[in-house]
């Protein structure tokens, strides 16, 4: 479009009396080059009054618009102007609130980001959606357990047509195989039929899910909106079309098998799932024997929080055998109940059913750590504890023994096997072949046809665990418009796996309604930009389609990568892979940001440092640092990326060859405690800047002078620390010799 520039300047919040505004007209108008006479100010930007000054100016025809404030990340819906390009430039955290008023530092700041907001408006374009055509809203739901149930019902009775997919006869899951559930209700005292009973009624009677059972998915290929499913359902295939998916498949009982040490394969120790079927059978006795048990013993975190076996707390394993402690008493009022536990982990009003069982005489809690389980004769066993609460070493008898094993995602066993034959694949075709004849082929639930594999990544070091991204998206996983629910994502109760799977199915439901207005899924849920590659300049190098976190790039017959556009997370990692620079969006480009760097006004009096900023937790960190009025260095020009991983290598040439003397990328954590929006981009980063040094050994720079910096959001007080120590390293180095040229 032909555009017609606006720029506007608010004088409120401190800003008119930290920046001189009649010496900075005169630079934006001159190195941004737009007439001097659309520059106007205004005492507070953000009131009735200044924003119908802008809107008046559009009914006059202009449509790309500068806006010298706040930061972009407040007063969004009040400098929202649809159909123009609006570009916001923070005056008021980057300069008024960090920089010293009316000094040549402020001024400095001041000319130079309003020169750079008025390129990237230059630069970019306004955003229209792509639309794909034929779309569908329906949600697959994956497994009939509680969780399944729940995000069925909850998608279903917000109007969406589901379509359930069950691998056992039955619905129900775990869930259905029990006896009682724990207490709901005050005073939490009574144990409560099992709910899930109610809840596969009103999904087999919900004329809005569609059930299959003995089935599971074939097939899963296509992208959010467009994702062509094959059900497998008793010897057939059906084929259909869907728009997102929960994953809510459940978890499997830890193999008791590798227990030895804890008794189990003797004749009267059991596991927590046997007690159960045991209870709802009518009695609780010795499978050895069919004699009524007296004296039950129950040995806590049986393979869980055990680094030899599960790390990890289950989660409801100490309600459960409280549970189970109360069905040996209901049954028979002279048993003995004797729980042996690291920790009672009873989180919410759970609290206050394991008071009422403290309160049973019949009942013997005991903090210790098992030992070993001994024959004790006539079919009785030994417990061996030490580290109680008297410090001694303990030796009870009991006539059972049932051990409370963990929780097991689903997804573990496909996520083993595809691990175990990417190695065997490193090793060559003789070991591949040799693992896939030797070892057992599991489930897979899913079955993508997705470049990066059938399966969703597990989170690293978590044992199979969805990767959903579980310190910022709870829900969703690196394969867009697919949401992990329940203990695919990590062990929970009953209760928490409806309250999951009510989220995912939320999650599900904005991603269909999203792709269908062509916006972005998360965590850019606003954005109407897409990638657009000039293909005319690819080689298939395949380096956006390895680097893609979300798999979001597949490659044709030929090798050549086209875009699955409902899948992309418009985060750029696939621009900053790019060698030949060929992928842009219409607001960020290659282009853009090295024309913004190149603006920068470089003295040779000065040090210059660029900081490059991911905008979800690096730039809110220094929004909050300046909240608090804490000083950045004047010397920094900070410019916001849409991930780190969308930095091309080629800023660092741009930067140090204008002059800049420094350069940090400042980032999300990374690792196996990840922080990054689009889960990998700072790691990615991290690898392509430990090559930088042969970029700057070109250029006969000191590899010093570039650094990425990992920072949460959370550590905005320590960030402008780390940039002065970062700048007086610059400094300790020297200018820039480029500056001279």
């Amino acid at each position: 479009m032909e555009k017609k520039y606006g720029v506007y300047l608010c004088k409120g919040c401190g800003i008119g009396e930290t920046i001189n505004m009649e010496k900075l007209k005169p630079r934006v108008s001159g190195k941004g080059r737009v007439p001097a006479d659309i520059i106007k100010e205004h005492p507070v930007l953000c009131s009735p009054e200044g924003l119908e000054l802008i809107k008046n100016d559009i009914k006059e025809g202009t449509n790309t618009i500068i806006i010298g404030a706040c930061s972009p990340r407040v007063k969004y819906e009040e400098f929202d102007f649809p159909g123009t390009i609006t570009e916001r430039v923070n005056l008021r955290e980057f300069v008024a609130w960090t920089a010293e008023p009316m000094s040549s530092d402020a001024q400095s700041l001041a000319d130079d980001y309003m020169v750079m907001g008025i390129i990237k408006a230059q630069k970019g374009d306004v955003p229209e959606p792509n639309i794909l055509q034929d779309l569908s809203k329906t949600i697959l739901v994956i497994g009939g357990g509680m969780a399944g149930l729940s995000a069925a019902l909850e998608a279903a009775n917000a109007g969406y047509q589901v379509v359930l997919v069950e691998k056992e006869a039955e619905l129900g899951g775990w869930a259905a195989k029990l006896y009682k559930e724990t207490p709901r209700q005050y005073p939490y005292d009574k144990l409560e039929e099992p709910r899930v009973v109610a809840r596969i009624k009103e999904v087999e009677a919900h004329s809005g899910i569609k059930v299959f059972k003995s089935s599971f998915i074939e097939k899963t290929e296509g992208q959010p909106g467009l994702l062509d499913i094959t059900i497998k359902s008793n010897g057939n295939s059906e084929s259909m079309r869907v728009g997102a998916v929960v994953m809510a498949a459940g978890w499997k009982p830890y193999d008791a098998s590798k227990l030895e040490y804890l008794g189990y394969g003797k004749p009267n120790v059991i596991t927590s799932i046997q007690m159960e079927e045991m209870a709802k059978k009518g009695k609780i006795t010795r499978p050895s024997d069919g004699r009524e048990a007296k004296k039950v013993a129950f040995i806590q975190c049986a393979g869980s929080r055990d680094p030899n076996h599960l790390p990890y707390c289950s989660s409801f394993c100490c309600g459960t055998s409280l549970k189970q402690a109360k069905y040996v008493r209901e049954k028979d009022g002279d048993s003995v109940a004797m729980i042996f536990y690291k920790d009672i982990r009873t989180p919410g009003q759970t609290e206050l059913f394991y008071k009422n069982m403290q309160n049973d005489p019949g009942v013997l809690l005991t903090k210790a750590e098992v030992t070993g389980v001994s024959d004790a004769g006539n079919g009785n066993l030994y417990v061996e504890a030490e580290n109680t609460l008297l410090g001694e070493k303990i030796k009870v008898e009991a006539d059972l023994v049932v051990l409370a094993i963990g929780v097991v995602p689903a997804t573990r066993a496909p996520q083993e096997y595809l691990d175990g034959l990417t190695e065997a694949q490193k090793k060559g075709d003789d070991a591949k072949m040799s693992y896939i004849e030797s070892t057992p082929k599991p489930d897979f639930i899913l079955n993508l046809t997705y470049r990066q594999g059938p399966e969703i990544p597990s989170l690293e070091g978590a044992y199979g665990f969805a990767d959903s991204n579980f310190i910022c998206f709870q829900y969703e996983t690196r394969r867009t418009g697919i949401y992990a629910a329940g203990c695919v994502r990590q062990p929970m109760a009953m209760a928490d796996a409806a309250d999951d799977a009510a989220g995912a199915a939320l999650k599900a439901i904005q991603c269909v309604e999203h792709v269908a207005k062509g916006i972005a899924v998360h965590p850019r849920a606003w954005d109407t930009t897409f990638p657009d590659p000039m293909m005319i300049k690819c080689t298939s190098c395949k380096r956006c389609t390895e680097e893609c976190p979300f798999g979001a790039i597949d490659e044709d017959e030929k090798g050549t990568p086209f875009y699955r556009l409902n899948r992309c997370r418009r985060c750029g990692t696939c621009m900053g892979a790019c060698p030949e620079r060929i992928v842009s969006f219409k607001d960020f480009s290659v282009d853009l940001v090295g024309s913004m760097i190149k603006s920068i006004e470089v003295d040779e009096d000065e040090f210059r440092i660029i900081v490059l900023a991911c905008e979800n937790d690096a730039y809110p960190a220094l929004d909050s640092a300046a909240i608090k009025r804490i000083k950045l260095n004047p010397k920094v020009r900070i410019i916001p990326v849409r991930c780190l991983g969308s930095t091309n290598l080629v800023w660092v040439t741009d930067a140090f060859s204008k002059g800049i003397d420094g350069l940090v990328l400042l980032g999300c954590k990374y690792g196996e405690n990840y922080q990054c929006h689009f889960v990998k981009g700072s790691e990615l980063a991290n690898y392509r800047f430990s090559k930088v040094k042969e970029t700057l050994d070109k250029l006969q720079l000191e590899s010093d002078r570039c650094q990425l910096m990992q920072v949460a959001i959370s550590e905005y007080d320590k960030l402008p620390q780390m940039i002065n120590d970062f700048v007086e390293r610059v400094e300790e180095i020297g200018p820039n010799p480029f500056k001279e040229l």
